[in-house]
């Protein structure tokens, strides 16, 4: 309920949670509470960051911007649109996989900042000074080495599924992708909310 009033604050009035959504909900309250017992239960590693997929207007972004107010601030993930990032590769070029991986701390401290990354898949492989870069394959490869090295938390919304993020990003990323997240689906009946 209060998530829910929440919702509406944001979103206006129209905003509700669907009964359908009930356990994609209560898996991501169970992280960004980071709630062991009821993690623990729902399958939820709460070192791992979330990857959250699900159909075109299912709600994915709206829940993990409302999840963001639950998080501890060093929790608190930052949102980022890829294809916003794309974008940004595109005028200032290799600078962008750093400033979203290896430069991607807290000031003069150790600490990693929590990025989420919306809509993984969506953006264009982009070309800079005549190099074609998957740029999101970049970061997150990158961002994998610095999960194994400073528990580095990434955080990722979809509409791809696991084959499709294969035929994007490549094997390789794949499974790693296994090791950095908590797979978080919505139901394949769940409605779109954005009529």
């Amino acid at each position: 309920q209060q998530l829910e009033e929440h919702g509406k604050n944001i979103y206006g009035p129209r905003f509700w949670l669907d009964d359908v959504d009930r356990p994609v909900v209560v898996k991501l309250l169970a992280y960004f509470l980071q709630d062991e017992a009821i993690a623990t239960a729902e399958g939820i590693d709460l070192h791992k960051g979330i990857l959250l997929t699900g159909k075109i207007g299912c709600g994915k972004t709206s829940l993990m911007t409302l999840m963001r107010a639950l998080a501890p601030e060093s929790y608190r993930p930052h949102m980022v649109s890829c294809r916003q990032i794309s974008f940004e590769f595109s005028k200032i070029g290799y600078d962008v996989i750093s400033r979203y991986s290896t430069n991607a701390f807290f000031p003069y401290t150790n600490v990693p900042r929590v990025h989420c990354f919306d809509d993984l898949g969506v953006e264009q492989t982009v070309n800079y000074w005549g190099n074609n870069c998957n740029v999101m394959g970049e970061i997150l490869l990158s961002r994998y080495d610095l999960f194994i090295s400073n528990k580095m938390i990434t955080h990722v919304t979809t509409n791809l599924n696991s084959l499709e993020l294969e035929e994007v990003y490549g094997n390789r990323l794949r499974s790693r992708m296994r090791a950095m997240f908590n797979l978080v689906a919505f139901d394949s009946t769940t409605t779109d909310k954005r009529r």
